[in-house]
Formats: structure tokens, sequence, C-alpha cells
């Protein structure tokens, strides 16, 4: 005969109150059912568990023994379930992830996709904007994890990171583009077309700047700085300007064949990408399914 929960928690409540009329009671059962299942309980455990003791009972030397760990093991059980019902709450609040423009499009989708197989009835909330806009958003609680550049070292106190990939800044023209007619392409020229440039808050901005600068190039004829990455691809798409944008922003476009890359080195402009945390955060199983998704999602390089 297999011990069964009504066994041990019968078991118990004889033991804690000394009488079988008083466990009835407490467990809203009748006294020969609390009768019964202490009989099934000693014939599972091949011993007697309690005696009579005046009116009341005892529990005999093998039922001393075997309270000690019968406690345990229903205490046991009971955390169990509370750490699933807690889970199942968790589940039920959206996951609030703030994402970079190009991991929104590159590695969000399938992401998300994953994640929705592995938590059936998950929710996530995305969010897309500047690096340091959810940086802040993340240190002020309004999001739960940020996908994005590694900020500065004076930025990350508090966070956690954890590095999954490295991009670089690319510029980019339309198909059919003049620049893409020069032989030998000359890096001079680009100062000659307007530029799309991230913002002044961009991560990205930096290693723009620090690129133009180290490669001498003059200001551009006409400027215009957004982070907007619908604004810049339909932009530059209906005109000859230059936009300088992370490579995982545009990667589709480039395979395509809508958008093509000057061919200009700009591998000095690589930054890690990866998931930025709370230092003090807790990591619920909803969300740390999230985060093997997001590694999972990670293109191969």
């Amino acid at each position: 005969m297999q011990i069964k929960y009504r066994h041990v928690r019968t078991f118990l409540e004889v033991a804690r109150t000394g009488a079988i009329g008083k466990a009835a009671a407490v467990l809203n059962v009748s006294q020969p059912a609390v009768t019964r299942s202490i009989r099934e309980l000693e014939a599972a455990l091949g011993a007697a568990v309690i005696e009579p003791d005046g009116r009341g009972i005892r529990l005999t030397a093998a039922g001393e023994a075997f309270r000690r760990h019968a406690g345990a093991s229903i205490a046991a059980l009971h955390q169990g379930v509370d750490a699933v019902r807690a889970a199942g709450a968790a589940a039920q609040k959206p996951i609030r992830v703030g994402a970079l423009p190009t991991v929104s499009a590159r590695v969000m989708p399938a992401a998300t996709s994953a994640y929705l197989a592995d938590v059936p009835g998950g929710r996530l909330k995305i969010v897309t904007g500047e690096n340091g806009v959810l940086l802040e958003q993340l240190a002020a609680g309004g999001l739960d994890l940020v996908v994005g550049r590694m900020a500065s070292p004076e930025r990350m106190t508090g966070f956690t990171f954890e590095h999954l990939y490295s991009e670089q800044v690319l510029f980019v023209v339309r198909a059919g583009h003049p620049l893409l007619d020069l032989v030998p392409f000359q890096l001079a020229a680009v100062a000659q077309y307007p530029m799309v440039m991230p913002t002044e808050t961009a991560i990205i901005r930096p290693y723009v700047e620090r690129f133009l600068v180290a490669h001498g190039l003059p200001e551009p004829g006409a400027r215009i700085e957004s982070v907007s990455d619908s604004f810049g691809r339909a932009f530059v798409r209906d005109s000859d300007a230059v936009w300088a944008i992370s490579e995982g922003v545009v990667i589709g476009d480039i395979a395509a064949g809508s958008l093509a890359a000057l061919p200009i080195d700009t591998s000095d402009t690589r930054g890690a990408v990866g998931i930025t945390l709370r230092a003090d955060a807790e990591r619920p199983p909803s969300l740390q399914a999230l985060m093997r998704a997001i590694r999972a999602a990670v293109p191969a390089r």
C-alpha cells in the first residue's frame, strides 16, 4: 500500500492532538475515517505508530521516528505548492523588456516565439527606445531587463551585464546610390550627401562621431538626427542620404537588396550587446525562461 497525503496529514494531526476524536474534528472527518487512515498507514509502514494512553493515544517509538520525517515532508510539499502558485502568478504579469531598435528587429521576434513555446500564456511588454532612456527606466523599476549595448562604466553602477554578441555601425544607402559606383571608393565623398545620424543621447552616437573625426571626414552638407528606424529606412530609400546605423537594424534590408552598406571598415565601432538587469533584481522562472529564449535567438556570428 502506498502512503498518501491523507495518511500523513491524519497521522500528524493525531500526534498533535493526542486523540482520535480531536483529530477528526480538526480534519472535519469522522472518527472511523481517522482510525482507518492510521491503520492503513501502519499497514504500509509495517509497524504501529500509535498506542492507547489512558483516554487518549501516544506515539510509539516508530511513530516518533516517522513524525520527524513526516512533518518535514509536509512542509516541503507546501513550499513546493507555494512556489508553483507564485510562479503562476508571476507569469500572469507581463515581463517588461526594454530593447534597442536593432534588438527589437533582430533578436526579439525569435526570442518571443521561443518564450511563448516554453511558457504558454506568458505575457511580454516590449519597449523600444534609446539605450540611456531604457537604462533609466530599468533603474527606476519601470522595466525588468534591457537588451542593448553595454553602457559606459559609470552608467553600469547597480546593474549586471551579460554579453550576447557584438555589432558595429554601418553607413548604408539605397540600392543604386551614386556612392556605390565610385571606383575606387572615396570616403570623403560621403560628406557630399545628407547624413542621418543617431541623436546625441543615442548609445552609438559617440562611436559615429569618433569614427568621423578619426577619418578626417568634414561635416556633412545636411544632418538629420533620429533614432527612428522606420523614418531612417523610408528616408534613405527615397533619397541620396547616408544613414549611420547599427548593423542589426538594417541587416534584413541589406540581405533583401533594398539597402547597401558602403565599403567602409567600421570595425572600430563595434560594441557589446547583451542583457542588463538590476543587480538586486529577483529572477523568477518566467524571467529566466525569457533570458534563455533571448540567448537562443542571438544570430550566429
